[in-house]
């Protein structure tokens, strides 16, 4: 193994083949640049010393030339570790090829010495040849022309340059050296160009670049750079100089960027990561604190946008990590904050006294931040929390006070957290724990508490658990005075977590009622939460009702009072103590003083006091307390609905009201005071349909027949169709039960009354009760007339039942015959599908009278308004019909009816129809030519002699003669024509005559 003498001897005795470049190899200089082959190409560069082509294509012919020598030698003999210093120079052929092109080059650069085209690719050769073989990276899409420089940073990093077998920055000194004068002079020619600065920075990115010209050469040829170039290319210098900076670390790294903040604040998220998680020196907490403040104050004012995307919560949220993270580096301790706090709150009534006091004399306040800034707007004050180059700690309790509740308080519950950790951080366990108590006493969200109580809980259970261990686990130190101790605070601090656990329904419910405080269901579960304590009950029935707002209350503001009276009526929660009745009439007589939201309520809590007084059996006192309720003003035009006036107003005219009334003298009272209080809810006009029914009811009860019927009256009278047509139901009914035939004039005038204003649609069961009332105690006629006169007024839907109705009476009274013109009549007012119901029902009156030719012209009239395909049943019948009596005319009169008629629905819109129905029936809608062949007469026929026979009596006459004569055989085929396509039209040729 070789000693350090002999390696120092081996890399000095490398170190002195270099620098190649250096004093700038010449012919004179150095013979074997040329050879008898490059005299050619020298005659013509001194022929031709201003063409560039030739000096160009000299410089590329050469330098194609020992790109193949150099990939043709073979470097199997070198050792690895020379291989490793010398990199692209390791061989003579290598170092001779650079001493040859730096030749060409820089007798080209005498004659071009301002062509950029010649300097890059110079000073690329000089690169390979000393930084190694460049290792292009592939990259997906394009960059952004002019990216943010958070997007720029993240780009260049992905893109920053690496070489592989560079040369080492020891043993090639003098050769890094060489090739930092060649960048030198090319920037004293090209100086305003940025792409030579770029290439000559990317010299400092190099892992085997020497100490002295990576860090102080570097940067200040970074500063030279900003200086030279204009200020709209200097993004593209100060993205490498913040990477370099970066690279470097400690001082360097705070001090570039400290200086690039000063032009763009957008990077100062990214600069304090770097400040908590430096690459060689300590964290630098307290700054990076102190600039996200910064940054958090000028986001929520609106000057600042985060390039990440944070809000200004967020960006707090982030100062809050490095409080927690660094507590003891960032935050004051104890007595400090409390110190700083009263400072601050001094300062601020100072501050609040002088803005009261100087006014100018025209009224306007005086700008007294300054002059105004660039914008306009005032520059902000001085504060050293703000500073990063301040040494003074943060008073944390103070900013998020100022900075975080103030404004967040909505989203407080990270906020208290984040303060109750800074203390428990820095073992201040009181005051993390008064923390969580303020917390839990001012959130007004259900998530923040959640989040507090959650944190504060954990907390509490970790103490408890690291006092436990302490005490298991006991030092040899300590002594018995301190285990004792230990434990009596660990007791101490079991009762307050369990005592923690207890009161958290109570201040979940706090918290919804600071949201909301006139939250009438929150205050009933606040009581229902103090269970059986009286005392604890009424005292927050009492707290509820000091603190609701009642025109802001929410539902059901009433039940609270009634239910604080029950309180005391019921003797308390558990109902030991005794009822105090005085009590619970002082808060009821209190409750009816409130303006409530709704008449309603207010009618509500009258009521609950009159029930009070029924149950403990003061009857005359429930009566009064209504009498008081329910007294009429002199102004009794007051409208119910005018939410201008108090309720109190207007609890007159509330028909909830009067209705307890009424229900509670029918009970108690008498018929002459329950009269009376009928009578003036009718006076007042606020009765409905059902007051009156019960007032007619509670007359009748008491034998007051003519009452309860002028009552029926007066309810008819207020009350227009169709309220009133149940009020004349009931009152016809009980006047036909009561009366019968022997007031019939009265009764036939109260009907007329009663139809005069009645609609079509509600007067069917009317004139259906006319009618037996005529039926029962008049005259038939007259019956008959009155269904007579039903069926021209009644509805559309109804006059089918009203028809079918009075053809029955008619029949019952009159015999068949007479029902033949109400048929008629019938037919010429239903609508079309009522039609065809109707003259089936015809047809079967006229079959029975022995009408056949009658019955087979209603079927025939019929036949338009019957879709074969959606009246089956109809066709089935006719078919029966004409089996049963026809001939074979008429037979073919119907099937050609049948066809006509199909062909006259044959649309579109028919035809879906016909298909929905059928599927709604299931396809279970048998075609009628199938029922011609599923007739049981026909079936015996084909038993008997097949089809052969006929199923009717053969008519001596045809209305069509055939041609063929053949008469018998034209039923089968017709049917036959039916059951193959039931769709089918077949027109004859003798019908087409």
């Amino acid at each position: 193994m070789p000693s350090v003498a002999e390696k120092s001897t081996s890399v000095n005795s490398l170190a002195s083949q270099f620098p190649v470049t250096l004093p700038i190899p010449t012919p004179t200089t150095n013979s074997t640049l040329l050879s008898i082959k490059d005299v050619q190409r020298e005659e013509d560069l001194l022929r031709n010393p201003s063409s560039f082509r030739a000096w160009w294509t000299a410089i590329h012919t050469t330098k194609e030339s020992f790109n193949a020598q150099l990939k043709a030698e073979r470097r199997e003999n070198l050792p690895d570790e020379t291989t490793k210093l010398l990199g692209p120079l390791v061989t003579p052929l290598a170092r001779h090829s650079l001493q040859c092109l730096t030749y060409l080059y820089e007798a080209a650069i005498v004659q071009f010495p301002g062509s950029f085209k010649l300097w890059k690719s110079y000073l690329q050769m000089r690169m390979s040849y000393v930084l190694g073989r460049q290792i292009m990276k592939k990259r997906a899409g394009g960059r952004k022309k002019l990216p943010e420089m958070k997007d720029a940073l993240e780009d260049e990093k992905e893109d920053l340059e690496s070489w592989e077998d560079g040369l080492d920055g020891v043993v090639g000194w003098e050769e890094w050296r060489s090739l930092v004068a060649t960048y030198e002079r090319a920037l004293m020619w090209l100086p305003k160009l940025p792409r030579l600065w770029i290439m000559y920075t990317s010299l400092f990115f190099h892992p085997m670049c020497p100490s002295v010209i990576s860090h102080t050469h570097a940067r200040r040829t970074f500063d030279r750079a900003l200086r030279t170039l204009p200020p709209s290319l200097h993004s593209r210098i100060w993205v490498r100089y913040l990477l370099w900076a970066e690279t470097k670390g400690g001082s360097t790294t705070v001090t570039v960027y400290r200086r690039y903040l000063a032009v763009d604040p957008t990077v100062t998220e990214h600069y304090t990561s770097i400040l908590l998680s430096p690459t060689d020196s300590v964290p630098r907490p307290l700054e990076a604190a102190k600039l996200l403040l910064s940054l958090a104050r000028k986001a929520s004012r609106g000057e600042y946008v985060s390039p990440e995307g944070k809000s200004p919560y967020q960006i707090l949220g982030d100062f809050l990590d490095i409080v927690e993270q660094f507590s003891d580096d960032v935050g004051l301790d104890v007595d400090a904050t409390i110190e700083s706090n009263e400072a601050n709150a001094k300062a601020d009534a100072e501050a609040l006294e002088k803005d009261g006091q100087q006014t100018s004399a025209e009224g306007q306040l005086i700008r007294r931040d300054g002059p105004p800034g660039v914008d306009g707007k005032p520059t902000p004050a001085y504060d050293e929390d703000e500073d990063p180059l301040s040494p003074r700690k943060i008073n944390i309790e103070r900013i998020v006070h100022k900075d975080g509740l103030e404004v967040y308080k909505d989203q407080a519950g990270r906020l208290w957290t984040g303060l109750a950790t800074y203390w428990i951080k820095r073992g201040e366990f009181d005051r993390a724990k008064s923390t969580f108590e303020a917390g839990i006493a001012t959130v007004l969200t259900i998530r923040d508490f959640t989040q507090i109580f959650d944190a504060y809980a954990e907390f509490c259970e970790s103490l408890i658990n690291a006092m436990m261990e302490s005490l298991e686990n006991p030092d040899e130190d300590d002594e018995d005075d301190d285990v004792k101790e230990t434990e009596r605070e660990l007791d101490v601090r079991m009762k307050e977590f369990e005592a923690l656990m207890d009161r958290r329904p109570f201040l979940v419910n706090d918290v919804l009622l600071r949201r909301n405080s006139n939250d009438v269901q929150e205050w009933e579960k606040r009581v229902a939460l103090w269970g059986e304590d009286d005392e604890k009950v009424a005292e927050t029935y009492t707290k509820a009702l000091e603190t609701i707002n009642p025109r802001k209350a929410t539902a059901n503001l009433h039940r609270l009072y009634v239910n604080f009276a029950k309180f005391y009526e019921e003797g308390g929660a558990s109902g030991s103590a005794e009822p105090d009745l005085d009590s619970a009439r002082k808060i009821l007589e209190k409750a009816t003083k409130v303006n409530f939201k709704a008449v309603e309520d207010l009618a509500d809590i009258w009521c609950e006091w009159s029930e009070m007084e029924l149950r403990h059996e003061n009857y005359d006192e429930a009566v009064r307390v209504m009498q008081r309720a329910a007294a009429i003003p002199k102004n009794t035009k007051i409208s119910y609905h005018d939410h201008s006036l108090p309720v109190q107003a207007r609890l007159f005219k509330s028909l909830k009201l009067w209705s307890f009334y009424v229900d509670l003298e029918e009970s108690i009272g008498t018929v002459e005071s329950t009269k009376a209080v009928y009578d003036k809810i009718m006076d007042l006009k606020i009765a409905n349909a059902q007051v009156i029914v019960n007032y007619a009811g509670f007359l009748e009860e008491n034998q007051y027949w003519e009452d309860s019927f002028k009552v029926y009256e007066r309810g008819t009278e207020v009350f227009t169709f169709p309220i009133s047509f149940e009020i004349w139901n009931i009152y016809l009914s009980k006047f036909v039960k009561r009366y019968g035939g022997s007031k019939l004039e009265r009764a036939r005038d109260l009907f007329e009354q009663a139809l005069e204003k009645c609609p079509p649609k509600s007067c069917k069961p009317l004139f259906l009760m006319y009618g037996h009332l005529e039926e029962d105690y008049g005259l038939a006629k007259r019956a008959m007339a009155i269904y007579e006169r039903a069926t021209q007024v009644v509805a559309d839907d109804d006059k089918f039942e009203m028809y079918t109705i009075y053809i029955a009476k008619a029949t019952a009274n009159y015999g068949l015959p007479a029902t033949r013109p109400i048929f008629e009549r019938a037919l010429e007012v239903l609508p079309d599908k009522q039609t065809a119901e109707m003259c089936l029902r015809f047809a079967a009156l006229e079959r029975k009278l022995g009408e056949i030719d009658r019955a087979r012209a209603i079927y025939a009239h019929a036949s338009q308004f019957c879709d074969p395909r959606v009246n089956p049943k109809f066709w089935q019948e006719w078919n029966s019909f004409e089996i049963e009596t026809g001939s074979e005319d008429t037979f073919r009169e119907m099937l050609r009816i049948k066809r006509s008629v199909q062909a006259q629905f044959n649309t579109e819109a028919s035809y879906l129809a016909a298909q929905t129905l059928s599927a709604k029936q299931n396809g279970t809608s048998e075609q009628p030519s199938a029922a011609v062949a599923a007739d049981p007469m026909a079936a015996a026929e084909q038993q008997a002699g097949g089809a052969k026979g006929l199923a009717f009596v053969a008519a001596k006459k045809t209305a069509l003669p055939r041609a063929d004569g053949d008469q018998a055989s034209s039923v089968p085929a017709l049917a036959q024509q039916q059951v193959d396509n039931a769709e089918e039209i077949h027109i004859s040729d003798e019908e087409d005559l």
